[in-house]
């Protein structure tokens, strides 16, 4: 582990870095900023059981840095931005949609976040609707277009999310229109879903998009509008519901198979290893944001604080965690159990019980931060990081092991209440449900019923795909398999799921 940099370590990660003739020039820029960075020491003494967990796999920092000097997802307040400008910035209010969506890329390229990127640029539909009514149709489309083609080519990480919805909208029409016709990675795109507000037609055509450029996913907005009350809520990065006017200060996770493998019986897991794991994590965490806030120039003079666009009190920390499905086989083979985590009774109930210790035990850690949450952490169903060999994303159930679409959209209800932060399931279809999206629809509705919170869809067959939150095109995947530049930070990411975990061979459902 790179705990304690020497000099010489620092520089051989250099010359290798700006010798890698796969990495972009803006790739090599961001790395070697986050070497540097690494060249601190971890905001925990050297005696920390942080280190022997992160040795032992059990805990992953999700290569935030050592010493972090931004949040690690920012949710800024869009709305005001376009009505007040930015002093900062020098920019007017806008007063037109060539304005608006000017006004927007320039503050894009000033939100930080831990992949360089902005990783939340609002509900594009809500935000230009007004705008957009002003305009004459076609202009309208085309400005929009070359909004989208901006994003695309100069924010390269699809962990760029944006919403839409729940409204029907002309805005929200024509982004769907244009992201199936564009066929970009980025933004990553969110239907805010409600039963009571998203028409049928407005529906239909999101999903018939996702099946043709696997954006946008569908969030149970009724859902999430209930758990964050009269705070404004938005769907960032993969899929991670955060406050407006906030955001994250921290991800980081559990692989709760690695803590599993340390018990020595299912009591041990239960009594010893689980809380030291989750107790060692949560103050590795609340030291990691002590030192964001106070040892780092954020918010003490990012104008984004200054301007009132963000604010300490809506940041918040989120405990992520893995290998929920390993984690059950483990703890059933203790006792010879052959049930199987997604198909049996017995294993969902034990992923049920690991993850009501998870809840409780992270529940016992009262933050000096966050009070838009009441001072606790969010708990969140992390997808995937390096070195996630054997462990599976999050609560999901093992690629291999699903049961039939029903059975397994009933088994995720059980499990994506637990994670107000974000969580999802991803299912691909085949050609049968591009003549039939309102089955699709169908079957979102009702899995929302049942509390599921996140669900996608997407074309088995298309180069587009859902990794684990995030979007790739299969295309870019293999050139950079190949030691080809690719400009997406993201596909980077992507290669070893697509290649080794398994993300092909998810199961392919017909409606």
């Amino acid at each position: 582990m790179d705990r304690f940099y020497t000099i010489e370590d620092v520089q051989k990660e250099v010359a290798q870095l700006i010798n890698d003739t796969s990495q972009t020039y803006g790739q090599q820029t961001s790395r070697l900023a986050k070497i540097a960075e690494n060249s601190m020491p971890y905001p925990v003494a050297k005696d920390h059981d942080f280190y022997n967990l992160y040795d032992s796999g059990q805990i992953c920092d999700l290569d935030e840095g050592h010493a972090p000097y931004a949040p690690r997802y920012i949710l800024p307040d869009y709305e005001k931005y376009l009505k007040e400008g930015s002093k900062f910035l020098r920019m007017e209010p806008a007063e037109n949609l060539m304005d608006a969506t000017t006004n927007l890329l320039i503050l894009y390229h000033h939100v930080p976040s831990v992949t360089r990127f902005p990783v939340y640029i609002g509900s594009l539909d809500t935000l230009l609707e007004p705008f957009v009514e002003k305009e004459e149709p076609e202009m309208a489309r085309h400005i929009l277009r070359n909004f989208l083609l901006q994003l695309d080519r100069t924010v390269d990480d699809s962990f760029c999310h944006a919403n839409i919805g729940p409204k029907a909208t002309k805005t929200g029409e024509l982004i769907l229109e244009l992201v199936s016709e564009l066929q970009n990675a980025t933004p990553n795109l969110t239907l805010l879903y409600h039963p009571e507000i998203t028409p049928d037609d407005f529906a239909e055509k999101a999903v018939s998009a996702s099946l043709t450029c696997a954006n946008p996913a569908f969030a149970n907005h009724k859902m999430y509008s209930e758990d964050f009350g009269e705070t404004p809520y938005g769907i960032a990065s993969c899929y991670n519901a955060l406050p407006i006017h906030g955001g994250a200060f921290t991800l980081s996770r559990l692989r709760l198979n690695k803590v599993a493998e340390g018990a020595e019986t299912e009591e041990d897991f239960f009594q010893n290893v689980l809380p030291k794991a989750v107790h060692t994590l949560t103050d590795f965490m609340e030291h990691k944001i002590d030192f964001l806030v106070k040892e780092t120039s954020f918010f003490k003079s990012s104008f984004l604080v200054e301007e009132d666009l963000v604010s300490l009190e809506n940041f918040v920390g989120l405990f992520g965690i893995v290998g929920l499905h390993e984690c059950v086989q483990t703890l059933l083979g203790y006792n010879q159990s052959k049930a199987v985590f997604g198909r049996d009774e017995e294993a969902n109930a034990m992923g049920q019980k690991v993850m009501d210790a998870v809840q409780e035990l992270v529940g016992e850690h009262t933050s000096k931060y966050s009070p838009v949450w009441g001072h606790k952490f969010m708990l969140h169903a992390q997808v995937g990081a390096a070195g996630d060999t054997g462990t599976t994303a999050a609560h999901r159930i093992q690629i291999g092991s699903e049961p039939d679409l029903y059975t397994h959209l009933r088994q995720t209800a059980s499990f994506q209440p637990y994670f107000p932060s974000g969580v999802g399931d991803h299912f691909p279809f085949d050609e049968t449900a591009k003549r039939n999206p309102k089955a699709v629809v169908d079957i979102f509705k009702g899995a929302f019923q049942l509390n599921n919170r996140y669900l996608s869809s997407y074309n088995d067959d298309g180069d587009l795909i859902r990794v684990t939150g995030y979007l790739v095109k299969k295309s870019d995947v293999e050139a950079f398999g190949r030691g080809e530049q690719v400009s997406y930070d993201t596909v980077q990411y992507a290669l070893d799921p697509l290649t080794k975990y398994g993300i092909l061979e998810r199961k392919v459902e017909e409606v």
